[in-house]
């Protein structure tokens, strides 16, 4: 597996595995088929991302197809530009493969380049699975969200995490 920043060339593949992540995730923000992907869109994204000094978008890279994403979303006011939100999704039938610590690692790496020292992200509270991950990864949980989301017509809470890198 190869750990790397999306190019232009990934806008159909980074469509793609988004749109399948939401769709075999039950704790997304997005639900299967809220929003259509098109390369066009992801295309732009990627542009965007790569102009912003503190922004970008790694991928898991598995030669036929993207595995994973990490998005990572750099502040934009001078104040919180050290600061940076992360999206994470990796396909159903890579979970639980070590994609995930691939990407944090590659991300860390990134960030010290990049002069990004707090990486922040919400999970829900009862997606074992990645907060197992991200409390491996150095995450802290520095709050929780109450009815944050609403799945399945029920009100779940999200824990607000960071990781404070040195």
């Amino acid at each position: 597996m190869n750990i790397r920043e999306a190019e232009t060339s990934d806008a159909s593949k980074l469509a793609k595995v988004i749109q399948q992540v939401e769709a075999s995730s039950e704790y997304m923000l997005w639900g299967a088929g809220e929003r259509e992907f098109h390369a066009k869109k992801q295309l732009k994204m990627i542009e965007d991302l790569k102009n912003d000094h503190n922004s970008t978008i790694l991928v898991a890279d598995n030669g036929d197809e993207l595995a994973g994403y990490l998005i990572v979303i750099g502040g934009k006011a001078k104040r919180n530009q050290h600061s940076a939100y992360l999206v994470i999704g990796i396909l159903k039938d890579f979970r639980g493969q070590g994609i995930g610590t691939m990407l944090f690692n590659e991300l860390e790496k990134w960030a010290a380049i990049h002069y990004v020292s707090r990486l922040e992200l919400t999970v829900v509270t009862k997606n074992k699975g990645a907060l197992s991950l991200y409390q491996k990864q150095g995450f802290d949980i520095e709050g929780t969200k109450k009815n944050s989301l609403r799945i399945d017509g029920e009100f779940v809470d999200e824990y607000y995490m960071a990781k404070i890198l040195e």
